[in-house]
């Protein structure tokens, strides 16, 4: 039973985390196995309550239904006959084959929960019911498709980017702070600010990189309040994607500065391998940034992405130089031009 436990496990972080997220895999790959198992496990639950809430396919009351049925198991109060009903269901809608997989895998991920260190699961409970949060908010905000909806105030969306985000640079805080004798030379204070900070970055990143194509489905992060300081209204946007460029600018300097965050909380950690694992988003990020700098409407409603052959230059250069603070800075700065 305890070897096909463990090779379970080893299926769960190797092949199937793989097949959901290549960056992540490649990440985490670097990690000290003290931290691979539980921000793996933790990824991975969030990737399948994330598949229950953007599954369009379904009504947004079922998607709220399934995203309660799986976090309520996560939280170690799920009811088994209704986890059952939701796998032997909603496998079958998912056209993704590895989205599919890692739904008929959620039994393994809940066991996997139940024999991972307590303090460990702890955290992953903590930071999974606010990704979960900040999930049905979504789903609950721009689930019905009559209409474009939109966040109201920046404050919601700030809101939104540290539950959905910025929670998880907490997350890994603490994992890292307990499970590693050394592993940051400033403060826990200061770490865990950086990291909420890096977090919130990174998602605005994901916000400002798919916002034209998050648009035309009905789902406008911009908040309303900010189109309304130019005369505008989110129906506006959708019909003239440009109108929205000065705010874009705004939230891409916002972003900038959550990227800045990052690169400091990484030089301020001391093992090279998770120094390297928690720099690689966020000199993606600078890239993806300076790409969003001289946006115009067509990038706008196209997005930007950076090449695969750009990421394996970055984690080369990484690796050989054991992503020191020195080297990190250097490449940010060449990055961010």
């Amino acid at each position: 039973m305890i070897a096909m436990r463990k090779q379970t496990i080893s299926q769960l972080r190797g092949p199937i985390l793989r097949s959901v997220s290549r960056s992540f895999y490649l990440s985490i790959r670097f990690l000290p196995s003290k931290l691979r198992d539980p921000i793996a496990l933790a990824y991975l639950l969030a990737r399948a309550t994330d598949t229950l809430a953007d599954t369009v396919d379904l009504e947004p009351s079922e998607r709220l239904e399934h995203l309660r049925t799986l976090a309520e198991s996560i939280q170690g109060r799920g009811d088994r006959d209704a986890m059952r009903k939701l796998i032997y269901s909603f496998a079958p809608l998912r056209k993704d084959t590895s989205e599919r997989i890692l739904i008929e895998q959620v039994w393994a991920l809940l066991d996997w929960l139940d024999v991972i260190p307590a303090a460990d699961r702890a955290d992953i409970r903590e930071v999974l019911g606010k990704i979960n949060e900040g999930q049905t908010l979504d789903v609950e905000r721009f689930g019905i498709k009559t209409s474009i909806a939109a966040f109201q105030t920046a404050a919601e969306l700030d809101r939104y980017t540290y539950l959905v985000a910025g929670s998880v640079g907490e997350f890994w805080t603490a994992i890292g702070e307990r499970n590693l004798p050394e592993f940051a030379s400033r403060p826990d204070e200061q770490m865990n600010a950086l990291s909420v900070d890096y977090g919130k970055g990174l998602q605005l990143i994901n916000i400002l990189r798919d916002s034209g194509s998050d648009l035309r489905e009905g789902r406008c992060y911009i908040p309303a309040e900010e189109l309304q300081s130019l005369g505008a209204t989110v129906a506006e946007l959708l019909a003239q994607d440009s109108v929205g460029l000065p705010i874009i600018e705004r939230w891409r300097k916002r972003a900038e500065l959550g990227i800045l965050a990052g690169i400091e909380y990484a030089c301020a950690i001391v093992p090279w391998r998770v120094r390297l694992a928690t720099v690689l988003p966020a000199l993606i990020g600078a890239r993806t940034l300076a790409l969003l700098r001289n946006a115009d409407a067509d990038t706008f409603r196209h997005g930007v992405k950076v090449s695969r052959r750009e990421v394996r230059s970055i984690l080369l250069t990484m690796f050989t130089t054991l992503a020191s603070p020195r080297a990190i800075r250097g490449m940010f700065a060449e990055l961010s031009k």
